[in-house]
């Protein structure tokens, strides 16, 4: 049984992290991959949908998913809420895996659980079927996150850019300011604003 780990929402500049892990053993891996799952990004919005009941649906597979709002990441810094987050994950899903692998290149520092291992994996979310799940559950739920905030902050248009800091959403924050659920601990250059905040 292999845990993969995965976040959406790393980057944005608004809204929250999400951090999911999906365990499951070989053969379901393999059903899950022959159904379409892979990497988050290169699936749709509808397909995600689908994708998330049926990785939620099928016995045998356990998952977890960690939320740390904007208001969380500027007051604790988002590599503090990524350690927080891998390590819940890890607690909550070892009594199914011993074996996390964590999508990229750093750990940020989180301490696996006892005889238990964590090691990152390059491109993890197009190597391994269980991160990619994961990758889908994170994202799945940064998919409904902006669509609430689009239905409250309709002139940002947060279900095109997803909260990432794209030239319409740069440009809809120099015109409009922070929402609530901006993080104010991010930094953006002046330059690309002509804005002092």
């Amino acid at each position: 049984m292999i845990c993969g780990i995965d976040e959406a929402g790393r980057g944005c500049l608004c809204g929250s992290l999400f951090v999911a892990g999906v365990v499951c053993d070989d053969k379901n891996a393999f059903f899950l991959k022959n159904h379409g799952v892979r990497d988050s990004k290169t699936t749709t919005k509808s397909q995600r949908q689908k994708l998330f009941t049926l990785i939620t649906n099928t016995k045998g597979i356990f998952f977890h998913v960690v939320e740390k709002t904007s208001n969380q990441i500027d007051q604790k810094s988002l590599s503090t809420c990524l350690k927080e987050s891998i390590q819940e994950i890890c607690i909550k899903l070892t009594p199914y895996s011993k074996n996390f692998l964590l999508d990229g290149n750093t750990t940020f520092h989180s301490i696996p659980p006892k005889n238990s291992s964590l090691q990152c994996i390059i491109k993890g979310d197009n190597k391994i079927t269980q991160i990619a799940a994961a990758s889908i559950l994170a994202k799945y739920f940064k998919d409904l996150e902006m669509q609430k905030l689009h239905v409250l902050y309709p002139d940002y248009h947060f279900i095109q850019h997803s909260g990432y800091g794209t030239k319409k959403h740069l440009e809809k924050i120099k015109t409009l300011g922070y929402t609530p659920y901006h993080r104010k601990s991010f930094i953006i250059k002046k330059s690309l604003l002509d804005f002092n905040f």
